[in-house]
């Protein structure tokens, strides 16, 4: 787990801080999150139907299920703050979605830390970019702008 002190954060602005392990997006991933969004539109639940009707070949993920792994990569790059009391997930400033991926690919995070602000006393906003990306593909699934807040105390 990478700990950094709040006064070393500025030298670490602007400098991939990790990459985190593949994690495969397989149907029954796809199936779970359909399920639990009510998204059960056919390109993401029918293989046989999404290979006839749409230019995937097969079924995709959401792309909401692709940025809601970000939570799970972030744990393989543990980026916390020397005394942290709590993290909290502050939202994204922006978010595009590039590439679908198949059902069956992998997919993984690549963080960069792109700016920390002290809001409050203790209270670190930090604004990730992430990357990610998919296992044998040239462009990424998505890039997003994650802000997190840090709590010191």
């Amino acid at each position: 787990m990478a700990t950094v002190k709040p006064a070393d954060l500025a030298s670490h602005v602007g400098k991939e801080i990790g990459l985190s392990d593949w994690i495969k997006l397989d149907q029954s991933r796809i199936d779970q999150f359909a399920d639990v969004t009510e998204d059960h539109q056919f390109i993401h639940l029918d293989p046989e139907r999404a290979a006839k009707e749409t230019p995937f070949g097969g079924t995709i993920a959401h792309g909401f299920l692709s940025l809601s792994m970000l939570s799970r990569m972030a744990m393989d790059i543990a980026f916390v703050l020397d005394g942290m009391a709590m993290g909290i997930n502050y939202g994204f400033d922006k978010v595009r979605f590039l590439v679908p991926v198949s059902a069956g690919k992998q997919i993984r995070g690549r963080f960069v830390l792109e700016d920390a602000v002290e809001r409050q006393p203790g209270q670190w906003m930090l604004r990730f970019g992430v990357t990610v990306e998919i296992e044998g593909e040239e462009k990424p699934a998505l890039i997003a702008q994650w802000l997190t807040m840090q709590v010191v105390g």
